[in-house]
């Protein structure tokens, strides 16, 4: 897949994000209300209207979406179609995993939802998860119930938290592998 290519993609994916949200925004407009959310649902915090996502997703979507882009156009031509199909797995499970922590908060399943949450740092031992197609992803899945701007906080610092993880751990392995093989060589 070549450069065009992806911007093409991206165009569409950044269409359809906009749509979406905009029709999502639209009916609550017309039925209920546009709702708002509390950080961490405490009245005391400034109240963020689900309004922001109409500017947040299609812009966040397009600057993670140039990220993945541009990861995939500076990898070897012939390493390409792996990459790409991971990006792509790796989005579909951020929005699962998205969706049911969403759908366990929302069913008060709190129990559920507060060890899936910091779940994701057990993930980013082993994966990248702080990489653009997992917070778009995340950040996606998560707005149609929190609004665009809670899930966009959270994915922030898990982002941060999981790339502190992931790189510390893979230091030390490192290390500890490099010690236990001078050791054997000695």
């Amino acid at each position: 897949m070549n450069e065009k290519q992806l911007t093409l993609i991206s165009k569409y994916f950044v269409g359809f994000v906009t749509l979406i949200i905009w029709s999502l925004l639209i009916w609550q407009y017309l039925n209920e209300g546009v709702p708002s959310h509390y950080l961490l649902q405490n009245p005391e915090f400034p109240e963020l209207s689900n309004w922001w996502g109409a500017l947040l997703l299609p812009v966040l979507s397009w600057a993670l979406l140039g990220l993945i882009k541009k990861r995939i156009i500076n990898s070897p031509e012939a390493s390409r179609p792996l990459l790409i199909k991971q990006v792509v797995i790796s989005l579909v499970i951020s929005l699962i995993y998205g969706v049911i922590l969403s759908l366990t908060f929302l069913y008060g399943y709190a129990e559920v939802s507060s060890v899936l949450f910091p779940g994701i740092l057990f993930f980013a031992l082993f994966f990248r998860v702080y990489r653009a197609e997992f917070l778009l992803g995340f950040i996606l899945s998560m707005s149609f119930v929190f609004g665009a701007v809670l899930p966009t906080i959270f994915a922030a610092l898990i982002g941060l938290a999981s790339a502190i993880v992931y790189f510390v751990v893979h230091f030390i392995w490192a290390k500890v592998s490099r010690l236990k093989s001078t050791k054997q060589t000695a």
